[in-house]
């Protein structure tokens, strides 16, 4: 081929690039996510069983768009647009789709199509794809698969769920110590079955443990005749295969690591975590730590709704019976109430403000239990830190409510009887929001998930109590 009719190409390619480019802007807006016009045209393309038009309209799109097309359609739709798009119906999009949106349309696709798709993910894609079908449908796709892929995939899947051994990829890198710098190269130029993308090398001993890491760029910049154990780093992190993903991301986080090698329980080297499936993870579990604490489930809005459903009802009916603790204890001052009606239009505020400093302190202990720094090790000076923190908002508080009650009812008692409360209860809220969060975690259970009920019952139970029973023991009323 000339230069000419090579520079000819070149600029026919760039063309259709650009015209690939100006399609795709048309269906984004300035915040990266499909137009609704776009959506639109893509809906009426599928109701009119225009598969050649639906095909045009998203062919451009990059794979992460087009998960983004089947979140914005009706469960219904997602079918026919992957009916109509199956070309492009890649192993990227399919590890973009939300898991909800991917579990549907999984059970909607034949086995042998999943099976294909499966087999072109990575390992810990695949699992992700799998691991949420029934037993039934899980098996059949299974069926379908090559058997040294399907041998891979029933490995992952015998591994704990939110283990290092689901989240781990067996595309990797590992050589024998023996090797020289020259040598690697050589072998990572001619080798045909090595992982298309890594970052590291794992260097590994006769029984397949590893002893080290070497870094691309140091491969580069050494001399041919280096051995490879001169040059390897030997300090690794390994991660062991039943690891939970979150403790896998808090390892990442604390060593700046961007790759780590997963090892079995004989040590040896059975698959690699990278940063781009941890930057995930944190995502994942940041998410679910927020929507555990507000008891709202997955909170994802593809979930369907019966699961929706199940997920917050419980806890409405949790906080339904805690809240009678309250209303028993309101009801014991009933008398009181009669004798200064003002008492019933504040006791409220006194719960509330409890409510929201008892907040503010779990989620700061759920965090710090979250990300190991909340410990055995520093439990009372914690303890101590928040006790602090709480005295000082409690009287900052009661000074602005108690001057503005006395003020405003004209009864200088009531204010010091208000003020009082909201200060017991505040330090109260801070000892809670420390305390039941650790007890949870020293039971083994997640902190994040029942934590605000019992918060919130302790809270709501003191205020009333101290500010009506401050009220009566002071003879206000």
């Amino acid at each position: 081929m000339t230069s000419e009719h090579h520079a000819a190409d070149l600029l026919e390619d760039a063309a259709v690039a650009a015209d690939e480019a100006v399609r795709v802007d048309d269906s984004l807006d300035e915040e990266n996510t499909l137009k609704k016009d776009f959506v639109r045209k893509v809906r009426e393309a599928l109701e009119a069983g225009d598969d050649a038009e639906v095909y045009n309209l998203v062919e451009p799109l990059h794979p992460a768009d087009i998960a983004d097309l089947f979140e914005l359609l009706e469960a219904d739709e997602r079918p026919a647009l992957a009916k109509a798009i199956t070309d492009l119906m890649g192993s990227e999009v399919f590890a973009e789709l939300n898991d909800h949106v991917r579990e549907l349309l999984v059970e909607a696709l034949p086995a042998g199509e999943v099976a294909d798709i499966a087999e072109q993910l990575d390992t810990d894609d695949a699992v992700a794809m799998l691991e949420d079908l029934d037993e039934d449908d899980q098996q059949a796709v299974l069926a379908e698969m090559e058997p040294e892929d399907r041998a891979v995939i029933e490995a992952a899947l015998s591994y704990p769920e939110e283990s290092a051994g689901r989240l781990m990829s067996r595309d990797f890198v590992a050589v024998p110590e023996h090797m020289t710098v020259g040598h690697l190269i050589d072998y990572l130029r001619e080798g045909r079955d090595i992982a298309n993308e890594f970052w590291e090398i794992f260097i590994v001993d006769a029984r397949f443990h590893p002893i080290g890491t070497c870094a691309l760029s140091w491969i580069l910049r050494c001399p041919r005749s280096i051995a490879l154990t001169d040059v390897m780093k030997r300090d690794q992190s390994l991660i062991p295969v039943d690891m939970d993903q979150e403790e896998v991301a808090l390892r990442f986080q604390k060593y700046a690591l961007i790759s780590a090698a997963v090892v079995d329980a004989d040590g040896r080297l059975v698959g690699q975590i990278t940063v781009d499936d941890v930057v995930h993870i944190i995502q994942e579990e940041a998410g679910e730590d927020v929507l555990l604490l507000s008891g709202a489930g997955d909170g994802d809005i593809n979930e369907p709704i019966r699961d929706s459903y199940i997920s917050r009802v419980r806890w409405l009916v949790a906080n339904l019976l805690t809240a009678l603790l309250g209303a028993t204890i309101i009801s014991h001052f009933g008398g009181a109430i009669e004798k200064l009606v003002a008492l019933a239009a504040l006791s409220p505020m006194v719960a509330s403000i409890g409510g929201n400093a008892g907040t503010q302190t779990m989620a700061v202990a759920v965090r710090a239990l979250a990300t190991n720094q909340l410990t055995r090790a520093n439990t009372g000076r914690i303890l101590l830190r928040e006790l602090r923190v709480a005295m000082l908002n409690g009287v900052t508080v009661a000074l602005l409510i108690g001057i503005a009650t006395a003020l405003f009812f004209a009864n200088p008692l009531l204010g010091v009887v208000i003020g009082t409360a909201v200060v017991v209860n505040i330090i109260t809220a801070g000892l809670a929001g420390v305390i039941v969060p650790v007890l949870f975690d020293r039971f083994d259970q997640d902190p994040a998930v029942a934590s605000s009920v019992f918060v919130t019952m302790i809270t709501d139970s003191m205020g009333f109590f101290a500010f009506l029973g401050l009220a009566v023991a002071s003879g206000l009323v």
